[in-house]
């Protein structure tokens, strides 16, 4: 395995995804969710720098000491950091200082690669190698956030596709038996920390839908009064929805009478076969109920994975964010990586359109608050 090409080419993905915008689009930073492109240009370069180049690279020297303080995002094991909602304050340094950063970084870390890689390194180097792809994800829909929240709708890439036709099937839903399931990683090949624990699980007898929920599903719930019934939702949802006066997925548009919706190539008539996307755990919920189904638990979803077509959409489950059995943080700053999130958040499996080809596999556990929506989220449900 050439590491050297890995690294380049996970490099390269970055910077090509950022190759149409404008420079003021670098540093836009509209919510907290959200962080500035160049900030997770600079982000990644760091974390290559700070875990592979100080500690492997005896002769490296920093290429500023300053941006230790600028792009370390939550580790505290390593010291002190910009807080999350002020990386759009950072004018400075300039989107060309980010790329001579990762020009830098980039050189002394394919010297390092010329030589032997013990394989202490070569698990941090993987790491690296997902994290910039996680990180790929971010800045698309990140980049997604920002154009679609500029009043003038500005287009990304004119033949960027973000859906595919859901074609209805003679009998959408699976049927799975009751038993024990093995859940968790499995094999060799990269894993987070959080896939780890490969384990037993029981699951009741149970039926998943073979298909994701169509925008067309969805529209027939706005014009039910869905989001006017507080039946289907949870308390929390409820508020949500009235605090924040929610009536519809995010990037959906009515105008005279029609719905449009924003999307990466510019705004566009809603194409109603296409998976719903963007919407919060909460709709999903109330979705689920509206329809007198339910969201899959993550073990149900893992279960039935191998029998149906996944990829679009990460997708909400009913499941919280949990350690599975005998997890263990790793020492230092990198058990910082997911274990200190596992409260308050729900599981989402599969992928998206804006995973990066070869990131997604069936244990994959992402994870987000219930109220979030700028990712690809969406929904498949079961009974």
């Amino acid at each position: 395995m050439n590491f050297a090409e890995i690294y380049l080419g996970i490099r390269k993905q970055s910077e090509q995804i950022c190759a149409p915008l404008q420079p003021e689009d670098y540093v836009v930073q509209p919510i907290a969710d959200v962080s500035p492109p160049k900030w997770h240009l600079g982000h990644t370069t760091w974390f290559f720098e700070t875990f592979i180049l100080l500690p492997y690279s005896p002769f490296y020297n920093v290429f500023n000491a300053d941006y230790n303080f600028v792009f370390n995002s939550y580790y505290e094991s390593v010291g002190k950091r910009v807080i999350r909602t002020d990386r759009g304050n950072l004018s400075r340094p300039s989107v060309n200082d980010i790329y001579a950063y990762r020009s830098y970084v980039d050189e002394a870390m394919l010297n390092l690669l010329a030589t032997d890689i013990s394989e202490e390194m070569l698990e941090v180097l993987l790491l690296g190698f997902n994290h910039e792809q996680q990180h790929q994800e971010l800045l698309l829909t990140d980049i997604k956030y920002i154009l679609g929240h500029n009043p003038l709708f500005p287009i990304y890439a004119e033949d960027y596709v973000e859906h595919t036709k859901i074609t209805p099937v003679p009998n959408p839903m699976l049927h799975v038996a009751e038993g024990l399931y093995a859940i968790g990683h499995e094999g060799g090949g990269f894993c987070f920390d959080n896939e780890l624990g490969r384990h037993q699980v029981y699951v009741n007898e149970f039926s998943i839908s073979s298909t994701l929920v169509s925008n067309s599903e969805y529209q027939a719930f706005i014009a039910d009064g869905g989001y006017q019934d507080f039946r289907h939702w949870h308390a929390e949802g409820w508020e949500w929805v009235n605090n924040f006066n929610i009536t519809a997925p995010m990037y959906w548009y009515k105008l005279d009478g029609q719905w449009l919706h924003y999307t990466l190539a510019g705004l566009k008539p809603l194409q109603t076969d296409a998976p719903v996307s963007h919407v919060s755990y909460y709709e999903a919920y109330a979705f689920a109920s509206w329809k007198s189904m339910r969201l899959p638990t993550e073990f149900e979803w893992e279960v039935a994975a191998q029998k149906m077509d996944w990829g679009e959409r990460w997708e909400w489950t009913e499941s919280a964010y949990l350690p599975y059995p005998g997890f263990n943080k790793a020492p230092g700053a990198l058990g910082e990586y997911n274990g200190k999130f596992m409260v308050n958040q729900k599981v989402l499996r599969g992928a998206s359109v804006a995973t990066p080809a070869g990131h997604g596999r069936i244990s994959y556990r992402n994870f987000f608050h219930p109220h979030l929506r700028w990712q690809y989220t969406g929904i498949r449900l079961a009974r």
